[in-house]
């Protein structure tokens, strides 16, 4: 008998935690290879095999009418993430916050916003996230707090406080750029100084030169693992270390990876992780990095992180600025994957994402979310990634096909970097209807819509009125009807996730990119121990042929018949095993 129900609205018709199976529209034969068990895949670098599920609280589930996602919410809808078959859960942050920034501007690094819940509605989420097998990995932005942080408004209350050299103070201001526009640096009437702030003008910078506040954060962390949280996602960690004297200059590129940056992460692997990190997840976000700088940050040898995120592959469809658009080009972004991949083939790991907070829906940006094409190129899209080298990331509603959200005016956008570049470009002159297409196609509120749950108003997310207005491609796309239908984009999710977890050549293969110069397929190998997988996608929605020997056997494809040569239809993706 199963443990965890699903509730009936979320019944598998195959049975509660089927295995990945060959259905109607995804053709995958039970692999013959006997199945990891997951306390093996849960020993030393167990994340290697694992697949990851980000949560957005604020957006996941409301569990009590206001409109706003919460602990309580996640809670209720754990047994659909282990349906799903994820093996760890990342929380962004959930801690008190003024949310000028959702939550990534926090004023307590050891507490719960009132708005999530409390301490004990997150060690309730913790212990069902435990009991059903999976992990729990709580975001942790310590490159800048909240200006409501205790730590900060003790700094700015006069030039003489102990923690004045625990942000950055200037008497004038240099040349640097906000990532959220306008100047890094804001005027504090009080002390008639400059504080330094490389994201909202509400998100001072820390000072990771002084050893007081790396004493305090690594202190703030253990906290939470002896709690039982297991690992950190570690938003911009590579912003910490910053230039000596803060000169003139490309903000961006120079605290990219800052001269001690390697000392303080390996400082705090030692202070915080050491003797408990095989059981552990430490990932960095790391806007700007390349792949040598990342060989060293995922080195185990090195003892700092265990994987990074990286934008290069998300920064395509962008000339020069994220906002000035431009269409991608498939065979650039397989030479930056395969570039990746081949770079942490001997050394290191990579993480594997389409989709997270702060990126726009990846079936609208890279496939095709007509109705004719949204399932199918969502599959291709899941396929291509998930059988990478690396530990794929889905994002909520990503395992559903969500789409980008036909956002009719400025007003609503929620999200301050969408709202500032909208004010700053039409002060500045531009074409209104242009930055509206702009942020449309690669605003953060894309990703930030509440979860669709079911085809009930507002999507079952809210019996209240949503923070963010729910799509209303609701009535189609929800996880409900998802689960419920053999063929759609959630089983084709649950397929790749089995793959992962049985076939170690997922995990530990090599990886051999094939078709680099088409304009239109996605194809690559993958091979351990004399097993060899062929991963092909069409990504267009006109049938291709390759000169490709395509034949093996069939594992998973997008469609019911596999016809075993060049072909492929429109989004069309196999796996094959030769």
């Amino acid at each position: 008998m199963d443990p965890h129900p699903l509730p009936a609205q979320f019944a598998d018709p195959a049975g509660a935690l089927a295995p990945p199976r060959a259905i109607a529209g995804d053709r995958c034969p039970d692999p013959d290879t006997t199945p990891v068990s997951h306390t093996e895949r849960m020993s030393s670098q167990w994340w290697k095999p694992a697949v990851v599920y980000q949560i957005y609280p604020r957006s996941f589930a409301d569990s009590d009418g206001d409109g706003i996602g919460d602990l309580g919410g996640i809670v209720q809808r754990l047994d659909y993430l282990q349906q799903l078959g994820v093996d760890v859960l990342w929380l962004s942050p959930i801690y008190p916050s003024p949310q000028d920034d959702n939550g990534y501007d926090i004023s307590d690094y050891q507490d719960v916003d009132p708005t999530f819940g409390s301490l004990n509605d997150f060690d309730a989420l913790l212990a069902g996230v435990h009991e059903r097998g999976m992990k729990l990995v709580m975001d942790l932005v310590v490159n800048h707090t909240s200006d409501e942080h205790p730590w900060f408004e003790e700094s700015r209350a006069s030039k003489d406080s102990p923690k004045r050299d625990w942000y950055w103070w200037r008497a004038e201001p240099n040349d640097w750029r906000s990532f959220f526009s306008g100047s890094a640096w804001e005027a504090d009437q009080a002390t008639r100084e400059f504080y330094l702030h490389l994201f909202s003008v509400k998100q001072p910078d820390l000072n990771w030169e002084n050893p007081a506040v790396r004493e305090a954060i690594y202190a703030m962390m253990r906290l939470w693992l002896d709690r039982g949280v297991d690992g950190f996602r570690m938003d911009v960690i590579n912003l910490i270390s910053k230039p000596p004297g803060l000169p003139d200059g490309d903000s961006a590129a120079l605290n990219n990876c800052g001269p001690r940056i390697h000392e303080f992460l390996q400082e705090m692997h030692r202070e915080v992780f050491a003797g408990r990190d095989a059981q552990l997840l430490t990932v960095g976000e790391m806007p700007g990095v390349t792949v040598e700088e990342a060989t060293l940050f995922t080195d185990p040898a090195r003892a700092e992180i265990d994987m990074v995120f990286q934008f290069e592959h998300v920064q395509l469809d962008q000339n020069g600025r994220k906002w000035d658009l431009r269409a991608l080009d498939l065979r650039e972004l397989k030479a930056v994957m395969n570039r990746w991949q081949l770079g942490l083939a001997e050394r290191g790991w990579n993480s594997l994402y389409w989709n997270n907070h702060d990126q726009p829906r990846a079936v609208s940006r890279f496939g095709d979310d007509s109705p004719e094409h949204r399932v199918r190129s969502a599959k291709a899209l899941a396929t291509v990634l998930h059988l990478q080298r690396g530990t794929p990331y889905v994002y909520q509603g990503e395992e559903l096909g969500m789409t980008n959200a036909p956002f009719a005016s400025i007003e609503d956008f929620r999200d301050i970097e969408s709202l500032n570049h909208y004010a700053e470009a039409i002060a500045a002159g531009e074409d209104p209807g242009r930055v509206l297409t702009a942020l449309r196609t690669k605003g953060r509120d894309n990703a930030r819509t509440p979860m669709q749950w079911d085809a009930s108003e507002h999507a079952g997310f809210t019996t209240g009125e949503p923070w963010l207005a729910v799509n209303p491609n609701h009535a189609e796309i929800n996880a409900q009807a998802a689960v419920a239908d053999p063929g759609s984009v959630f089983h084709h999710f649950r397929a790749l996730i089995g793959l992962r977890h049985s076939l170690p050549v997922v995990a530990d293969g090599d990886f051999t990119p094939l078709l680099a110069d088409d304009p239109h397929v996605y194809a690559y190998t993958r091979a351990l121990d004399g097993t060899e997988l062929l991963v092909l996608a069409n990504c267009s929605s006109e049938t291709v042929i390759v000169e490709l020997d395509a034949r093996g056997e069939p594992l998973l494809s997008n469609y019911d018949d596999d016809p075993q040569d060049g072909t492929l239809r429109a989004w069309e993706a196999r796996v094959l095993r030769r």
